[in-house]
């Protein structure tokens, strides 16, 4: 296989254009040609409005000899060989334990360990507090209605976890060294994922699409020999000689299990406080909390591509990253083109957004979070939890300052109560007059600048003032505030060893919630990491 890169490509190519582009870097005819894979799509706008796609791709030729002799006339570091290789569950021939292996938690980590063990002949029984997911989009759609809110079916808590109702966004940091993540992608491709997301240099699947891909893998897991139980939630575990015996379901129902993974979710607060009384080791971990603003699609889309507007172009995104004054780290996250803030609450009194996108992203706005660090030292406390408590009270304040509803500042309005600085005229609100707050859950204008510690305040002015010389107009006074951005990543780790368990043996922390990923991706590979770690652990 010949893998070619940096081909580049008008906007308006079709994939007739690409072949014989890339047969023509190869010096051969495109009807030469036995495969074709595009390996990596990108955007190139270093010289917008003149814009271009990047592309890397693997081919192979139906004459082998020939394909050879081009290579060896052509082999640079843009024409290389490479080797087609997968991914590959460890394989015991012992026999499989005789208990069933318990999942708790059916996010990407729950889902996807469960969907490994299963495959393997585990049998998982995966537990899941919340209800379905087609039960759980009809829960979040009445709560951002009617504002009633079901504490173990909302946006935090359910099958598919948290990211179900988010942008959907696949791309993680993490290495890829044992194909775990191109693995991620084909499973979710084959249970309804466009195959856009194998190749694509910011894939993402939409909350539309996801809510069928995970009801996809959860049926793949039961013709497997899984099972799966929603609205379980486990209240209690059972400890012995240092080692899980049982587990407790609803405060009433025993299940016999040896190895149990905890795929909790960073939400799971009630879960945290019960393996803290039951003595499972944890600390408080860093992370970063913040606000969400929202600018018209169209002036971020001009920004980054140098036109409002183009059938040939996704809706486009942005990353940015500052250091403050005080030595906090600004940045954005969870960047939703064309998409709607969230109300994401998962508590009675308190409030809590996210961002989410359609899998379209074709909304008026374009939001992110812009958060900021904090760690052990800003929480006044060493106990583990510490960090539960530090975003339980923002969360509390941001629903009496919206009375339950999501609170929304100007920009300007912040800034000028945070420096004491004149509100300037806004530019965004001459240019698009009817850009308004665009959200899923019933919001109203408040003091949003009153949320956050004064430091805090501080670094997100510090941060948007320095994006806005990045993206100019990011720091417009126009631009919409909400709040609060509290649940980016887990308050704790809860610790393992090599072997994937807990001091208590049998346990396996997992995921997001445990603190050992941040996204759907990463939290999905490790959930395949800790299913690798039981088999090799209870193989008999």
């Amino acid at each position: 296989m010949i893998r070619i890169s940096q081909i580049k490509m008008p906007v308006s190519h079709t994939q007739e254009d690409l072949i014989k582009k890339t047969a023509g870097v190869l010096q051969t005819g495109k009807n030469e040609i036995r495969s074709f894979q595009i390996v990596k799509k990108s955007i190139d706008a270093r010289k917008k409005p003149e814009l271009y796609y990047t592309y890397t791709v693997d081919l192979s030729l139906k004459d082998a000899a020939k394909e050879q002799r081009l290579l060896n006339r052509g082999r640079t570091d843009r024409i290389q060989r490479v080797k087609e290789e997968g991914y590959h569950f460890p394989r015991s021939e012992k026999p499989l334990p005789p208990k069933s292996p318990v999942v708790i938690g059916s996010g990407p980590a729950g889902l996807f360990c469960a969907y490994f063990l299963a495959v393997n002949g585990y049998r998982p029984v995966l537990l899941e507090r919340g209800r379905m997911v087609e039960e759980r989009k009809k829960d979040v759609e009445a709560f951002w209605k009617s504002g009633s809110l079901h504490p173990d079916s909302n946006v935090q808590f359910g099958e598919g976890g948290a990211g179900t109702f988010s942008d959907g966004k696949l791309n993680t940091l993490v290495k890829d060294r044992n194909g775990r993540n191109k693995e991620v992608l084909r499973l979710l491709v084959e249970a309804g994922a466009p195959e856009e997301i194998l190749y694509d240099a910011r894939p993402h699947i939409g909350t539309d699409i996801l809510m069928r891909v995970v009801k996809n893998i959860r049926e793949k897991i039961l013709s497997c020999g899984g099972s799966v139980r929603f609205e379980s939630k486990v209240t209690d575990l059972v400890i012995r000689d240092g080692r899980v015996r049982e587990v407790v379901i609803n405060e009433t129902q025993h299940l016999e299990a040896d190895t149990v993974v905890l795929a909790i979710g960073h939400s799971a607060r009630d879960t945290f406080r019960m393996l803290y009384d039951r003595g499972v080791p944890m600390d408080a971990k860093s992370f970063a909390v913040g606000l969400r603003v929202e600018h018209p699609r169209r002036m971020i889309n001009q920004i980054q591509y140098g036109m409002e507007e183009s059938r040939f172009l996704p809706a486009a995104s942005y990353k940015v990253t500052a250091k403050t004054g005080n030595g906090r780290g600004v940045y954005s996250f969870c960047m939703c083109p064309g998409g709607y803030v969230v109300n994401a609450s998962s508590e009675p009194g308190g409030l809590s957004i996210n961002g989410m996108s359609y899998s379209g992203r074709d909304g008026g706005n374009s939001n992110s979070a812009v958060i900021i660090t904090v760690t052990p030292d800003d929480f006044k406390s060493g106990h583990p939890l510490a960090g539960v408590h530090f975003q339980q009270n923002l969360e509390k304040k941001a629903y009496e300052l919206g009375r339950g509803q999501i609170p929304v500042e100007t920009y300007g309005d912040f800034r000028q109560a945070v420096t004491g600085k004149e509100k300037e005229i806004s530019a965004i609100l001459q240019k698009y007059p009817a850009f308004c707050p665009e959200m899923k859950g019933a919001y109203r204008f408040a003091a949003v600048h009153d949320i956050l510690p004064a430091d805090l305040n501080q670094s997100f002015v510090e941060g948007m003032e320095q994006f806005d010389r990045i993206l100019p107009g990011f720091g417009d006074s126009g631009v919409y505030v909400s709040g609060v951005e509290s649940r980016t990543s887990s308050p704790v780790r809860i610790h393992r060893d090599e072997s994937g368990q807990s001091a208590i043996k049998g346990l396996y922390p997992c995921g997001e919630g445990a603190g050992y990923a941040g996204g759907i991706t990463s939290a999905a590979m490790d959930g395949m990491l800790t299913a690798e770690k039981i088999a090799q652990n209870t193989a008999v």
